[in-house]
């Protein structure tokens, strides 16, 4: 490890709450395994504006994660937002280079990242999504803006947000994406038209493991699903999609990549994602 010294660079999460997060964890981790003088640390922040000056103000500060509930609020602050981030509304991730602040989406791209990595031919395919949500948002933005996919199908119970979503993939990509309220009909009808199914809600998530918004009886074995959840680290979705015989893409494997996305754009180096995923794992019960 090295030591800390007057070259440290610092990164570091922006939300509140935050002593619950792992990113410290896994950073420091992949910091230490590869020899790094960086250290990471989490800062509970009410005050975005007060922080985001004081970033520009500390030059030893290369980057900054942002959580919830500063992903939007952070942006009249920055000097430059991604283009997929700007269109999506929100960032996760900052870059300090030369006192100017730049805003990535790493949510997006690590998705579309855990994806690749599982083999699922999710460029120029047909996808569902099930939630509306600033996930399901991020998702859809980078579905539709990097992977450029034929169909995209979001189902979703608030109406208001889902067509806003919808609304906006239109204007700003020019995708062909249709929307529909979730219910056991409507995905009866859009999981056979679609190549990956990626599940966005909470439903699932610990304590509540036994719930699914996807009765087993609908799922086929064409279908690649992929479920943002990671705690279970094998969602009762998941488990009865592989049991039906479909590929499936773990929560988990989205964390890990928007980790490793902001790892890269800090360090400017190949994350060591082994790593990373074994500190991650050793976090979560099946």
């Amino acid at each position: 490890m090295s030591p800390i010294d007057a070259k440290t660079r610092l990164c570091a999460l922006i939300g509140n709450p935050v002593e619950h997060s792992l990113s410290p964890a896994i950073h420091n981790a992949a910091f230490q395994h590869l020899g790094l003088n960086y250290v990471y640390v989490a800062f509970k922040v009410e005050d975005v504006e007060g922080a985001l000056r004081g970033l520009r103000a500390l030059t030893g500060i290369r980057g900054v994660s942002v959580t919830i509930p500063h992903k939007v609020a952070v942006l009249p602050y920055l000097d430059e937002i991604q283009p997929t981030a700007r269109n999506i509304g929100a960032v996760n991730t900052i870059v300090l280079d030369g006192g100017r602040l730049t805003g990535y989406n790493t949510d997006a791209s690590g998705a579309l990242a855990a994806l690749r990595a599982g083999g699922v031919p999710v460029d120029g395919g047909r996808v569902l999504i099930l939630g509306s949500g600033g996930a399901a948002r991020a998702i859809a933005f980078a579905l539709c803006m990097d992977a450029k996919v034929s169909a995209l199908t979001i189902l979703a119970i608030l109406d208001q947000e889902r067509e806003t979503l919808v609304r906006d993939l239109r204007d700003k990509t020019g995708a062909s994406v249709t929307g529909h309220q979730l219910t056991l009909d409507t995905l009866g009808r859009s999981i056979p038209n679609a190549q990956v199914m990626i599940h966005c809600t909470p439903v699932g998530m610990s304590p509540t493991v036994d719930e699914t918004c996807v009765p087993a009886k609908l799922l086929d074995s064409h279908l690649t699903v992929m479920d943002i959840v990671y705690n279970p680290l094998e969602t009762r979705l998941l488990k009865e999609a592989r049991q039906t015989g479909c590929r499936t893409v773990r929560g988990v494997e989205m964390f890990l990549h928007q980790a490793v996305g902001q790892f890269e754009l800090w360090t400017q180096q190949p994350a060591p994602v082994g790593v990373m995923r074994s500190v991650l794992e050793g976090y979560f019960t099946t």
